[in-house]
């Protein structure tokens, strides 16, 4: 079995089968750095409309069939998808914080953010152990903070099999009463 195969047939995370029923029927779901296509691969079994992206070529190769798959260098390059939204977005094992506002944006009005990545602590256990890839604690609560989302889950601590720390989130994208458009929010550190 090559490593792609191998890859792209692991299950995929149990948050995002958690979560997805929260996405509407049919609707178009964009996987953020989608590597072999786990996640493309159960949503389309699912009858999701699916747009991948990933830097790595040979990753999505295979995933040609499943649905819009690009190539792009997400860090370096611009960002592939301008203007877009969609039904839900999904994102694990991966963090870059100056596209988090883009991929918030990326969520239609009613869609879901499916969250999942590693988090402080877990260069105790093992890699990634960098602070630039590990969620600060409350950071996806931050993020989620503003009047146009509803957080539906958060966790954020340390799992087993395999041991890693991690912070995840569900959430969906509300609109905003037209009354409070204009309000300022008021905001309270987390805790």
């Amino acid at each position: 079995m090559s490593s792609s195969t191998a890859h792209g047939s692991q299950a995929p995370s149990p948050w995002v089968r958690r979560f997805a029923p929260l996405i509407a029927p049919g609707a178009s779901v964009l996987d953020v750095a989608c590597g072999h296509g786990r996640h493309l691969r159960w949503l389309a079994e699912q009858g999701f409309r699916l747009t991948g992206v990933d830097r790595d070529a040979e990753a999505i190769a295979a995933l040609q069939g499943l649905g819009e798959v690009l190539q792009a260098d997400i860090e370096s390059g611009s960002w592939p998808l301008p203007g877009r939204r969609f039904g839900a977005v999904v994102v694990t094992h991966y963090l870059w914080r100056p596209l988090m506002p883009t991929m918030l944006d990326s969520v239609a009005e009613g869609g879901v953010l499916i969250y999942e990545t590693f988090a402080a602590g877990n260069a105790t256990v093992g890699k990634p152990s960098r602070p630039d890839f590990l969620l600060q604690p409350g950071e996806l609560l931050r993020w989620c903070g503003r009047p146009d989302w509803r957080v539906i889950a958060y966790e954020d601590g340390f799992v087993d099999a395999p041991e890693r720390f991690i912070q995840r989130i569900a959430a969906v994208r509300t609109p905003i009463p037209a009354s409070a458009a204009d309000q300022p929010v008021e905001r309270y550190p987390l805790s």
